[in-house]
C-alpha cells in the first residue's frame, strides 16, 4: 500500500508537522480514500524518514482533526472528510503547496455572503447595551487606516463586534474558522477587497441599523456591503479554475 502513494522522505527528521501535511494531503486528495486502512506507524516512519514518535503524534493530530479512526487492535481507518471533518480544517483545504485552491475560496465566499447578513440581523435584534459605541469606535479605526492590508484587519475588528452582538455561539466559532482562515491571504486579496473596504458609509448604514434594532435594514445593510467584493472575488476565482 505504501508504494503506490505519494508520500516522500520528510526533509528534516522526527517533525510531526511534515508528516501530518503529508498524510492530510494524501486523505484530501483521495490518495488514501475512506474506509482504508493506514500503513502501519513502522512503515510510515520508513517510507518518511522520521521517528514513529513523530509518526504518532501525526495520527494523533489527525485524528483529533476526524480524518482518521483509530480502531481497537490498532488498525487506524481513514474516513470521509467530506462528513467527519469541521471547519478547523478548512486553512488546510484552501492553501493547498503554497497556492490558494478557487474552489475552496469560492465556497468560503459563498457562506460568508449568506452567514454575514444574519449574523448582522442577529445583532440588531439582541443590539446590546453600548453597542453603538463599540461599532463606531471601531469606524473610526477603518477611517483611520492608510493601507490595504490595515483596512481589512480593521474590518475585521469591526465584525468581531457584530458577531459579539449576535450572541450566537454557533456564528462566534464559524466566524473564528473563517478567520483563521482569511488572514494568512490578506496581503494577497487586498486588492480585490478594497472595493468593499473603502465603503466607510455602507459601514455606518450596517451599525446604525444594528443599533436601531432593526434586523430587516441590518441585513440587507450587510448584504449591500459584502456583496460588491465577494462578486469581485467569485470572478477572479471562476478565471483560476478554467481549464487552461
Amino acid at each position: 500500500m505504501v508504494g503506490r502513494m505519494a508520500l516522500r522522505p520528510v526533509a528534516r527528521r522526527a517533525v510531526p508537522d511534515q508528516v501530518f501535511e503529508q498524510l492530510l494531503v494524501e486523505v484530501i486528495d483521495g490518495g488514501l480514500r475512506p474506509g482504508e486502512s493506514l500503513p502501519s506507524e513502522r512503515e510510515l516512519a520508513e517510507t518518511l524518514g522520521v521517528s514513529r514518535a513523530a509518526v504518532r503524534e501525526a495520527l494523533q493530530r489527525l485524528s483529533q482533526t476526524r480524518l482518521v479512526e483509530v480502531r481497537h487492535g490498532g488498525s487506524t481507518k481513514v474516513r470521509d472528510f467530506r462528513r467527519a471533518a469541521g471547519l478547523d480544517l478548512l486553512g488546510s483545504l484552501l492553501v493547498r503547496d503554497g497556492s490558494i485552491d478557487p474552489s475552496v475560496a469560492r465556497s468560503i465566499l459563498e457562506a460568508r455572503l449568506v452567514v454575514g447578513p444574519a449574523v448582522a440581523a442577529l445583532a440588531a435584534q439582541r443590539h446590546p447595551d453600548g453597542i453603538g459605541g463599540q461599532l463606531q469606535r471601531a469606524i473610526e479605526a477603518l477611517a483611520a487606516e492608510p493601507e490595504p492590508v490595515g483596512w481589512q484587519l480593521a474590518a475585521l475588528a469591526f465584525w468581531d463586534v457584530v458577531v459579539d452582538a449576535a450572541d450566537s455561539i454557533v456564528f462566534q466559532l464559524m466566524f473564528n474558522s473563517m478567520r483563521a482562515t482569511y488572514e494568512p491571504t490578506i496581503e494577497v486579496l487586498s486588492a480585490l477587497m478594497s472595493g468593499e473596504l473603502n465603503q466607510l458609509a455602507a459601514y455606518g448604514s450596517l451599525a446604525d441599523a444594528i443599533v436601531a434594532g432593526d434586523a430587516d435594514a441590518a441585513r440587507q445593510a450587510a448584504e449591500k456591503l459584502l456583496t460588491p467584493s465577494t462578486n469581485a472575488l467569485l470572478s477572479a476565482f471562476a478565471e483560476l479554475e478554467k481549464p487552461r
